[in-house]
């Protein structure tokens, strides 16, 4: 095959395969280093970058390209999918299916990777890349982009190293990529700010309009002008405001999450989950544990697993009966929170649902499972939703629900905080919570609160679990929220006894029952189950006034 192709004929070639539009064409005549395409969703922007890398790679001979997704799978349906189906077999000299390597007629090579997790980006450690495109560059990290940014180099004569990205606003990278390239300002994390050149980054802006062949679809218009509003102005206009106002800017994907078996937890540490019910909107369920600080904190974040044992008992699963001991105090500021499980499915019945909660627990010991306070109201003449789960739950082995605390603007408070001083850490595996946190925004006429949008119930169902759980963790006080942290609002300051449907009557008392001798706790117990007559006493029907 023509491996003796005279220098530079391959990219007229490519002429012939690939006619850009406008937009593609002043994406890819562009100077600049660093170059960003795309915002709204069907330009050609994953084309683009493909033949982008095709061309420079053509054009020096003994270079390296790398054409990068966040994962696998969205690697193959994207970039390697366009790439078996358009560039012609003439083109190349060689493809490599299992290292994912294209070499070209001139020597030259493109490498298609992901970089699932964040440390994934230091296999390409040592390498050196002539050009670097990042298709879906928001799903990536500020850290990612930076280390990146390091191989970017070429020792071919007469070649000048670049990068590329396209993508839609939104997701986990949205207001690093929005500061750098619409803003054109050095973001939160940007070290060595003062380095920051805005004439390196060129944004092509582009929207649908710019792609004849999605121009006139009315099909695929009527498609995203259906989306829930964010992602309608994200997706068809491009709107790089649609996030404005983002609530927890804090959050850091590498800085925040970690791999579930790079975290050794211990069975006997206290664990619990929280439920957000819905039906026709998903329910989100989630795990959570205490994990104290020890020293060397690597000795709780590592994958070997040591052959420990509960101080003063064996490792066996048990219930957690109060502190811990032997420098694991769980101790205000102490301990962090590890949210280590997710589930989330819409059409469950309480039962189902219990069901699903109680087969992914297999033999944990769980302290609590703290439901939304909505799924305590009878709804109908069946039982509450809360007592339909309860009944599962503690067939399984589960405590029964309790009512979750709700107070909306403190426990967004307190989750921002948490990641703030690093004392919330998510498993990578809790998908639908890290694609959910970094969309949130507040709300225009409750700037305290964030917004409610479709989707928010695993921010719900986390807050009801830092909020509700953060006593067993010991975060409440540290962060001094008046009521973050605190046990579930059964007995309300000044209210005196409060009392809920769902949830035994003995252990709501019990809970509520602060006197320690014998006889003051018999006296609270009295006047305590007298309340609950009254509470739970039928209401008189109302007479009819004519």
């Amino acid at each position: 095959m023509g491996s003796s192709r005279p220098r530079g004929e391959d990219v007229l070639l490519i002429s012939d395969y690939y006619r850009p539009f406008p937009r593609q064409r002043q994406f890819r005549d562009s100077p600049a280093k660093y170059r960003l395409f795309g915002g709204a969703a069907g330009p050609g922007k994953t084309k683009a970058l493909l033949w982008e890398a095709i061309r420079q790679a053509c054009k020096f001979a003994g270079c390296d390209t790398l054409l990068l997704r966040r994962t696998y799978p969205e690697l193959e349906s994207s970039l390697l999918a366009y790439f078996r189906r358009d560039v012609p077999r003439g083109l190349y000299k060689s493809y490599n299916e299992s290292k994912h390597l294209v070499t070209w007629t001139n020597g030259s090579t493109t490498r298609f990777g992901y970089c699932r997790n964040e440390n994934d980006v230091y296999q390409y450690q040592g390498a050196e890349f002539l050009f670097i495109g990042i298709d879906e560059l928001t799903h990536f990290t500020l850290k990612q982009w930076q280390f990146l940014t390091s191989r970017n180099r070429c020792p071919v004569p007469g070649s000048s190293c670049n990068m590329a990205g396209a993508t839609n606003p939104g997701n986990i990278g949205h207001a690093w990529v929005k500061a750098l390239w619409v803003d054109h300002v050095p973001p939160p994390g940007f070290e060595r700010s003062d380095l920051y050149d805005r004439d390196d980054y060129d944004f092509i802006r582009a929207r649908l309009d710019d792609n004849p062949i999605y121009a006139n679809d009315a099909e695929y218009r009527k498609t995203l002008e259906s989306l829930p509003e964010h992602l309608r102005r994200a997706f068809l206009e491009g709107d790089w405001n649609v996030f404005a106002g983002q609530y927890f800017d804090v959050f850091d994907f590498g800085r925040h999450t970690a791999r579930p078996e790079d975290i050794r937890l211990e069975p006997w540490w206290p664990r619990w989950i929280s439920v957000d019910w819905g039906f026709q909107h998903p329910s989100a369920v989630y795990w959570h544990c205490a994990v104290p600080i020890v020293s060397p904190p690597s000795s709780v974040f590592s994958s070997e697993r040591a052959s420990q044992q509960r101080p003063g008992g064996s490792s066996a699963h048990r219930p957690y009966s109060g502190p811990l001991t032997d420098n694991c105090e769980l101790q205000a500021g102490n301990c962090r929170i590890v949210t280590y499980r997710e589930f989330v499915q819409n059409g469950l019945s309480p039962r189902m649902l219990a069901q699903a909660i109680a087969e992914r627990s297999g033999r944990e010991a769980i302290s609590e499972v703290f439901l939304s306070p909505d799924a305590f109201a009878h709804r109908t003449s069946e039982a509450s939703i809360a007592e339909q789960l309860g009944d599962v739950l503690v067939t399984s082995g589960l405590p029964r629900p309790t009512p979750a605390d709700d107070d909306r603007i403190g426990g967004w408070q307190l989750m921002y905080q948490m990641l703030e001083s690093d004392a919330w850490v998510i498993t990578d595996n809790c998908a639908k919570l890290i694609d959910c946190l970094p969309l949130l925004v507040r709300d225009d006429r409750r700037i305290e609160d964030i917004r409610k949008v479709d989707g928010d119930d695993a921010a719900d169902a986390a807050r009801y679990g830092l909020v509700s759980g953060g006593r067993l963790a010991g975060v409440g006080t540290a962060f001094g929220l008046s009521r973050a942290g605190q046990p579930p609002p059964l007995n309300r300051a000044g209210s005196g006894a409060h009392f809920v449907t769902g949830m035994p009557l003995d252990e709501q008392i019990a809970r509520q029952v602060s006197a320690t001798d014998p006889s003051s706790r018999a006296i609270h117990y009295q006047r305590l189950e007298a309340e609950a007559k009254k509470f739970f006493r039928p209401k008189p029907i109302p007479r009819r006034r004519w």
